[in-house]
């Protein structure tokens, strides 16, 4: 891990445990061992390392998606295979879901609306994903946007919960979040 990567990582779980505004440029260097000045020296802000963290984490999530759906057109599989990156990524990185979550307040222009562009991107992939299972007959949803943010909350909401050492391995979490994304978007298996 290089100095820039160890001072994000200090960042994201000091804004994790204490807040973003709670959280002060010396608290993030003593966490690395450096005095606040020579932080700058790495990082401009410490608005630039939550919209570093926040910007990373919605890429992350959509490279992710788009990989998941690339290799079928079948709408059942698609929304399956997104559903598990999705519910994979929050598993694995519960702090920048949390951190997401929480400190979207916190980020000043022109990081809010890179950010907030990114979550719209993201939510309009599900939301496609849900369409085509419709169109095609295979969902059955009251409303298209309703049912993809209902599958998006399932996915973030494992962030809060899952421990890899928990009664549960991270697959079987994720094949049952599968299940239940299907379930919500009114797919009858044959």
């Amino acid at each position: 891990m290089d100095r820039s990567d160890h001072i994000r990582a200090a960042a994201l779980e000091l804004f994790t445990r204490q807040g973003y505004e709670a959280t002060t440029m010396a608290d993030i260097g003593a966490a690395v061992g450096m005095r606040g000045p020579s932080l700058y020296k790495h990082v401009a802000s410490k608005q630039d390392l939550l919209a570093g963290i926040m910007t990373a984490t919605m890429v992350s999530l959509l490279a992710a998606h788009h990989a998941a759906v690339a290799t079928t057109g079948d709408p059942v599989e698609r929304l399956r295979r997104a559903t598990e990156a999705h519910v994979r990524y929050h598993a694995r990185h519960r702090l920048e879901a949390f951190v997401g979550n929480r400190e979207i307040r916190s980020l000043v222009e022109p990081h809010r609306a890179r950010v907030l562009a990114l979550r719209a991107d993201y939510e309009r992939c599900f939301r496609e994903l849900v369409q085509a299972g419709v169109t095609a007959g295979v969902f059955h949803v009251g409303s298209v946007r309703l049912a993809s943010y209902a599958v998006l909350d399932l996915g973030m909401g494992v962030s809060a919960w899952y421990r890899e050492d928990g009664e549960l391995s991270e697959d079987t979490v994720v094949w049952q979040y599968s299940e239940f994304a299907l379930r919500l978007v009114g797919h009858r298996q044959p």
